[in-house]
């Protein structure tokens, strides 16, 4: 038995980055369409967080997020279970599967399940020119499941005040406490061979939203989920994947949200 009833819904935490907003309108949309069970999903937005959250933003921190997704057993009152998830990525199966994972007894020891990843990036620069940086347990922290309850230490002023290697190597627990979630529930795309079986794809070196990563592993379906989440019946822009994705490659022209021009302007 996982949650009971009683539990739900689940709390899902997505970073959330003004550079990349449709990044996590897309994946909340996949979240929702395979999920089984109810969600209640939260933008961890930098600008819903004042006064919570005031640390400064450094040049080395890729994302608004970088440090605000410790926040989330805060945010939970140290209540429950929570999922936190960077927003570039693509959910491709039921978080209930994750949820299931939240039993009262068999995970109550555990602080945090997340993909306990091995592996030495040999992509110098990713997203909006972005450095990328290696360092122990990259990109650990980019799904967590936590026991909200035993993650008491990440008050606001640890997340506030702490280095970058105690928050995402987490420091703040200790290693008996990690659990470990298999590797497809965090599949980073263009670091790892590709694999059709992934359950979450993590485009963490750039999402097919950039010209310079569409085409990549999963960037035909990334699409298809977009084209689902803006959907309307009888809308010009039903069917017009094709136009807006060629615009969406042209960053000298400006998007048309006209639906009766975006074949012209796709020309």
């Amino acid at each position: 038995m996982g949650l009971e009833m009683s539990a739900y819904p689940l709390r899902i935490f997505i970073g959330f980055d003004p550079r990349e907003s449709i990044a996590y309108h897309v994946l909340e949309h996949s979240l929702r369409k395979h999920s089984s069970i109810p969600l209640a999903i939260t933008p961890l937005s930098r600008n819903n967080l004042l006064p919570v959250f005031n640390r400064e933003k450094s040049s080395s921190e890729s994302t608004d997020f970088s440090f605000s997704r410790f926040l989330v057993p805060y945010l939970c009152d140290y209540k429950g279970w929570a999922l936190f998830m960077d927003c570039d990525m693509l959910f491709r199966a039921d978080v209930a599967e994750l949820a299931a994972l939240c039993n009262p007894i068999g995970a109550w020891y555990k602080a945090v399940y997340c993909v306990q990843h091995d592996y030495e990036s040999t992509v110098k620069t990713k997203f909006l020119g972005s450095k990328n940086e290696t360092y122990p347990r990259k990109n650990w922290s980019s799904v967590m499941l936590f026991n909200n309850y035993r993650c008491r230490k990440l008050t606001p002023e640890v997340v506030n005040e702490a280095t970058g290697p105690y928050l995402h190597r987490f420091q703040w627990t200790t290693d008996d406490q990690i659990g470990e979630l298999g590797r497809e529930w965090n599949h980073l795309v263009g670091e790892y061979s590709p694999d059709p079986d992934a359950k979450n794809y993590h485009y963490t070196l750039g999402g097919p939203y950039f010209p310079e990563y569409d085409g990549g592993e999963g960037a035909d379906e990334w699409w298809a989920n977009f084209m689902e989440m803006i959907h309307a019946e009888e809308s010009g822009l039903c069917g017009a994947i094709k136009e807006i994705r060629t615009l969406a490659n042209r960053s000298s022209r400006p998007f048309r949200f006209s639906p009766s021009s975006l074949a012209e302007a796709a020309d």
